[in-house]
């Protein structure tokens, strides 16, 4: 083995920056690295983890660590360092997704279509939540079914409801009911799949990675940046596939394939999704930060007893 002093773990790009966290989030979500079998990304570890400890093989590049890195924040959790599984992968979002999102958008006419598709995004987006928690804060089964429940009951309440309200309104309308029940559902699934963390307070360190404590505060300020971007990921494809299908529905050529809609709509929120996954994921910084004048009154004290006034920031994973 031969030393190195690369710091694998220093971000390529800038983390302060939304350039720089776009290019991380476009080089980590490559939907090819969902297609690599398990045994590349075990290689890919132990050679991440080779260069932490300082050594790696004779003749590796500095490409090939970066490349090994990629791999690894691509596929295993952050926290954990546990492969995640391939559906929860934020590199899977996009093959997921469009396949989810494209038959959303075609099969919104009739409340049973309405509720399959509502079904199957919210089992989908259940898994991802999951996958992509602050692993520091357990959840329970329950919890968990619980979560799945309460978020895909909301979707459905939503999508039914809405397709019901919008029967005599203009066709375009009736089209945006999906994404509304993607927002509405987004904005209950992920903050009960990660209860744990807002009933219990997520680790906070300092600068250095040096662990403070818990704050509740920390937690609801992360989730609801995730929130924000998990329905901005969903936006351009969902409100302006609509408007381009109902345009298009109007050639001759397009009513004579009307059995190829459905995947022309999955191919072509592909294309939206290649951009907008790692641009959501780009929005905050993955590392998220908080005054310490902004935290509990408890683990403020803590902090100022313990510290003075050296501690300005405190810092946690937010989670995707």
């Amino acid at each position: 083995m031969a030393v190195r002093s690369l710091d694998i773990d220093a971000p390529r790009w800038d983390q302060s920056t939304f350039m720089g966290r776009l290019k991380h989030f476009f080089n980590i979500t490559d939907p090819r690295t969902a297609l690599l079998p398990d045994s590349k990304l075990d290689e890919a570890k132990a050679l991440v983890e080779s260069c932490r400890a300082g050594s790696v093989p004779p003749g590796t590049t500095d490409e090939q660590l970066f490349y090994a890195k990629k791999l690894y924040d691509s596929a295993f959790h952050p926290d954990t360092g546990d492969r995640m599984n391939l559906i929860g992968r934020m590199s899977f979002q996009v093959p997921g997704g469009m396949a989810i999102t494209g038959f959303m958008l075609q099969f919104y006419r009739t409340v049973p279509a309405v509720v399959f598709w509502q079904w199957v995004n919210q089992s989908f987006n259940a898994l991802v939540n999951y996958t992509n928690r602050n692993a520091a804060s357990p959840i329970t089964p329950k919890q968990i079914g619980v979560a799945y429940v309460t978020a895909t009951s909301t979707a459905l309440a939503t999508a039914v409801g809405l397709n019901l309200y919008t029967k005599k309104a203009p066709p375009l309308v009736a089209r945006w009911v999906p994404f509304a029940a993607v927002a509405a559902a987004n904005c209950v699934n992920i903050p009960m799949m990660r209860q744990q963390e807002i009933l219990n307070g997520i680790a906070v360190t300092d600068e250095n990675g040096n662990k403070l404590g818990e704050s509740k505060k920390a937690a609801i300020k992360g989730i609801t940046q995730v929130v924000i971007s998990r329905i901005t990921m969903a936006a351009p494809g969902m409100i302006i596939m609509p408007i381009i299908m109902q345009r298009m529905e109007k050639f001759r050529f397009m009513q004579r394939i009307t059995f190829l809609h459905g995947p022309i709509q999955v191919m072509m929120v592909g294309v939206f999704l290649i951009f907008m996954v790692p641009a959501a994921c780009s929005l905050f910084p993955q590392q998220c930060s908080m005054a310490v004048s902004k935290l509990e009154p408890e683990l403020r004290e803590s902090i100022l007893s313990k510290y003075g006034d050296g501690i300005k920031y405190v810092y946690f994973n937010k989670g995707l």
